[in-house]
């Protein structure tokens, strides 16, 4: 099998595991609705967002909304374009293999925006969403929100009244709610960061010079 053979079936099997946990969460569960699975230190929370990964946004209202969505896109022809390159410059597995989890990411919450307010009516706190409503979905093409689901509220509490700033404010570790697809990128960027830094030197002095 080749190596781009490989590669996109690992990048197929990521997404259908994203997208179908997503569904699953969409079509079952009420907005707000948590299931805890390791005590309190790991939940199943479903919540929505409207922005980038871990409920980050850019800027407010559907104007930012379609931005990142388009910006998502343009990034995610991008990378496609240079894992391409990648396999044809027969780059070491593990880069290629660590770009392909970071593209996987970004598809997989492409798709949230793209079709998610087309298939599904919203999620309400009292209310399970309904896959391909009569009366049409929630959202127009590239404004759904993205679902997220894994929560790891490892520790709370108040911080030190010593501390500047955020001295006796309650915290949460860790506060935000992701998803498979924001996995898949974290886990992309940090492999190539802490295993394959060689490659980026290599390609920096392999670049032309002005």
């Amino acid at each position: 099998m080749k190596s781009g053979t490989r590669l996109g079936l690992f990048v197929l099997l990521l997404l259908v595991l994203d997208q179908s946990v997503k569904f699953w969460i969409k079509t079952r569960m009420t907005l707000g609705e948590e299931i805890p699975v390791f005590g309190d230190w790991f939940k199943i929370l479903f919540v929505e967002n409207n922005g980038m990964a871990f409920g980050l946004q850019l800027g407010k209202g559907s104007g930012g909304k379609l931005f990142l969505s388009i910006f998502r896109i343009a990034a995610v022809g991008v990378l496609g374009w240079y894992l391409c390159k990648l396999i044809r410059d027969k780059v070491t597995g593990g880069v290629v293999y660590s770009f392909g989890l970071i593209f996987c990411g970004a598809l997989g919450n492409i798709v949230d925006s793209m079709f998610y307010g087309i298939l599904f009516d919203a999620s309400t706190t009292s209310k399970v969403a309904e896959f391909l409503p009569a009366e049409g979905g929630y959202a127009r093409f590239l404004q759904g929100k993205v679902v997220d689901m894994l929560y790891f509220p490892l520790f709370e509490g108040y911080l030190p009244d010593w501390l500047p700033f955020w001295g006796g404010d309650y915290f949460i570790f860790f506060r935000p709610v992701f998803n498979f697809a924001d996995s898949y990128i974290t886990i992309g960027v940090l492999s190539l960061l802490l295993f394959y830094r060689k490659f980026f030197k290599n390609e920096a002095s392999q670049s032309p010079v002005s």
